[in-house]
């Protein structure tokens, strides 16, 4: 378990890199931090595993206070986006490095290796030194390394970033797989959302050194707290439009919407609200016959997805709203022509009001 309390970090010119952030990873937990670059991910995973001294807070694993303790200590294995495995060793003596340093005996060191490069499907490139070596079989080296050594923690700074897409698939299962054989406490850092929410039990969206929400990879998707959150989740990004509260109905985009339901326990939305109606383009229907509860447009875009097209429409201009965009994903061969006049049905929607999740409607 990973325990941080009220953790900061202040760099030189009073940049807070870290923002007063408390936060409880349980035992066997994969859990992912997830923002854009410069949000402070980086920097509180190398606090947690000691390569930065924070400027206020504690970090706890396992119920020991670690704050003061060098990273050699805190009985946690880093592996760094570029792998970081020694180019004058082979692969046998990388794996085998962090026992080396705690001066476990060869024979035992040698056993271990190879125990653990079996598990990787290493073996037959033990001999072999970094440069020989792909870029998935370089990670995987990094990878047995910190098994080797069976920490409390594992942190994974974008350890994935440097594959290639398909690589990059097959080594995000491998991992998945790999931890929960392990069942040890995992923090993975990434900037790919995709890459989240495929892989963490839980995660942290980061922005400017804050944690904004914390939950589940389906509370994430399905319920992002802000609209930052919002538009940073998603293989397509959320249509996020302004909209106007009437006495009688919600307008968006050219399209009338019955009033959204009543949010247990929040302030009541009035006409003076700043509200934002989030809707995925997963959750969007088209149809080439007009309806008033449907979001109007023609089709500008079309992009192939494969077994799916995501299609732009274009809303025309009024007095109240400026022409807007708004995308939807249809099936694969349902994708109306370039020009084509279409409407937007909305399945599943949020709404925001000061950028802050209010209401879920359907």
């Amino acid at each position: 378990m990973i325990t941080l309390h009220r953790l900061t970090k202040i760099f030189p010119g009073g940049v807070h890199a870290l923002d007063d952030i408390t936060l409880t990873i349980a035992d066997g937990e994969f859990f992912a931090l997830l923002g854009p670059s410069g949000c402070g991910k980086t920097t509180l995973l190398r606090t947690v595993a000691g390569l930065e001294t924070p400027t206020r807070g504690r970090v706890h694993i396992n119920d020991t206070d670690v704050t003061a303790l060098p990273p050699g200590r805190r009985d946690v294995a880093m592996v760094f986006q570029d792998y970081a495995i020694f180019p004058h060793m082979d692969v046998a003596a990388n794996i085998a490095y962090p026992l080396r340093i705690k001066k476990v005996p060869r024979a035992r060191r040698a056993a271990k290796a190879a125990d653990v490069a079996a598990r990787l499907s290493l073996t037959d490139l033990l001999h072999r030194r970094p440069a020989e070596l792909s870029g998935g079989q370089q990670q995987r080296v990094a990878l047995a390394r910190a098994i080797a050594c069976h920490p409390a923690a594992f942190l994974f700074d974008e350890p994935l970033s440097n594959l290639d897409a398909r690589l990059r698939l097959e080594a995000r299962t491998f991992l998945k797989r790999l931890q929960r054989e392990l069942a040890v406490t995992t923090v993975f850092v990434t900037h790919d959302q995709a890459e989240a929410l495929a892989l963490a039990d839980r995660i942290a969206v980061m922005s400017t050194g804050r944690m904004i929400q914390i939950g589940t990879p389906a509370d994430i998707f399905h319920r992002p707290a802000t609209t930052f959150v919002a538009s940073f989740i998603g293989s397509t990004p959320m249509n996020l439009l302004p909209a106007r509260l009437t006495a009688t109905a919600l307008h968006v985009a050219g399209a009338t919407l019955p009033l959204p339901p009543p949010s247990g326990g929040r302030t009541p939305l009035t006409p003076d609200d700043h509200l934002t109606y989030g809707v995925r383009p997963e959750y969007l229907d088209l149809t080439t016959t007009h309806r008033p509860d449907a979001f109007p447009g023609a089709v500008s875009v079309l992009e192939n997805l494969g077994t799916h097209t995501l299609v732009t429409l274009e809303t025309p201009a009024t007095l109240e709203t400026p022409a807007t965009l708004i995308q939807a994903v249809v099936p694969e061969g349902a994708e109306p022509a370039l020009g084509t006049p279409a409407w937007a049905v909305p399945r599943r929607a949020l709404l925001y009001r000061d950028h802050t999740l209010h209401t879920a409607i359907g």
